[in-house]
């Protein structure tokens, strides 16, 4: 058994919080349920004890808001009446202040969506569009369910992804210091000994010293070319032609990766968007706004124009050549059988698990490849200083 703490409130927007002892998040959440409250929060202690330590913003706040707001609208409390008693249980912060304001926009005659959309830095256009469609369709609380199992899953194939990387930039970092440590603090120590002995140093002892001597004498120089470097690639990427170059030198450098990247992307958000009931030409065009690779955004263009002319979206797909064969027989089918969206979903399952396998792939290449490097680096370090200290032990004196 595990002890989770909890936040539910009655029919009537009284707030009780405390713990409960359940096997699993599920059953508390059953187990609240029968106890006849509406659970808007339900999070083992461990996880709250982590959540001490480190500042949310509010559009990390997104996915909790969503999840509670859905869960009081399926309760059958009106949309004003829940979105208040989110703003009385948030803590002080951003997210207590946005919902504060929305809550204000709603009374002043505004719709759910036009109050959302007075915070594009919290709530994606995507979320915004999901609503304006639920709105539309008097399914507001169905569309919350479906954008809470889509931040669900974008959260964690974005964790997934960060959690790879963590062990190779440790490494980086680490390895990178030590050779600027033995090249600005190791080496200096030896060039007076090499000098004051007057002999003729092997010729790769020579370059690792000029190295050094570069480092000591021009280090300002190291850090003012970084950031020429970053404002230039900055400047570039503020430009469509310059974004469109950097996203294709990327797409050459990791094909395999930016297409599962994007197909599992473009895949789950059009899939979400259709069972949420918005049109197909609407939802192909928020598809593509959340597709992050210029070159590939550029070719669903004429996805989009295809499906405008009646082709569906399937041929247009296949003649624009970036998704994998797999998804697009997929689609393929999903499109002739009717249940495009269902089979959209299926897509974007099947790749954000080929990713996850392509990353430790990557991963498991990169690991013993920057270790060799760096060994490599270190070792010629060493062997040149030894080269040079026998040929000292060799001077007759």
């Amino acid at each position: 058994m595990e002890i989770f703490s909890y936040r539910a409130t009655t029919g009537d927007g009284v707030i009780s919080s405390g713990f409960i002892e359940a096997m699993d998040e599920s059953a508390a959440l059953e187990r609240l349920k029968l106890s006849g409250v509406i659970p808007l929060e339900v999070r083992a202690q461990s996880s709250d004890k982590k959540k001490r330590f480190f500042v949310r913003s509010a559009k990390s706040d997104l996915p909790v808001f969503t999840t509670e707001l859905s869960s009081l609208l399926g309760a059958g409390l009106p949309l004003d009446r829940s979105l208040s008693i989110l703003a009385e249980i948030y803590e002080k912060g951003q997210m207590k202040q946005v919902v504060q304001s929305v809550v204000r926009a709603l009374r002043e005659g505004h719709s759910f969506s036009e109050a959302l959309q007075r915070h594009p830095d919290v709530f994606p256009r995507l979320y915004i569009n999901m609503v304006r469609a639920g709105e539309a369709g008097g399914v507001v609380n169905v569309v919350l369910e479906k954008l809470n199992e889509f931040l669900e899953s974008s959260g964690e194939l974005k964790s997934s992804i960060i959690s790879a990387m963590v062990y190779p930039v440790i490494l980086l970092v680490f390895g990178g210091g030590s050779v600027v440590f033995l090249l600005a603090y190791v080496l200096p120590k030896f060039t007076v000994i090499f000098k004051e002995m007057g002999t003729q140093l092997p010729f790769s002892t020579q370059v690792l010293l000029g190295i050094s001597d570069f480092l000591l004498s021009y280090w300002w120089v190291l850090p003012a070319v970084a950031a020429g470097a970053w404002i230039l690639f900055k400047n570039a990427l503020r430009s469509a032609e310059g974004r469109h170059k950097v996203d294709a030198i990327k797409l050459l450098l990791l094909r395999d990766i930016i297409t599962k990247i994007e197909t599992a992307r473009f895949c789950r958000t059009l899939g979400t968007l259709l069972q949420s009931g918005v049109p197909l030409l609407q939802a192909m065009s928020n598809a593509k706004d959340v597709i992050g690779n210029q070159v590939i955004a550029s070719a669903i263009d004429a996805v989009s124009k295809g499906a405008r002319e009646g082709k569906g979206i399937a041929e247009p797909l296949t003649a624009s050549g970036v998704f994998p064969q797999l998804a697009l027989s997929m689609v393929k089918v999903g499109e002739e059988t009717g249940q495009l969206d269902v089979m959209m979903m299926k897509v974007a399952s099947a790749y954000e698990k080929s990713l996850k396998s392509a990353i430790k792939r990557l991963i498991s290449f990169m690991e013993p490849a920057m270790i060799l490097l760096m060994g490599l680096v270190i070792g010629f370090i060493v062997i040149s200083m030894l080269t040079a200290i026998f040929n000292i032990t060799e001077l007759p004196f």
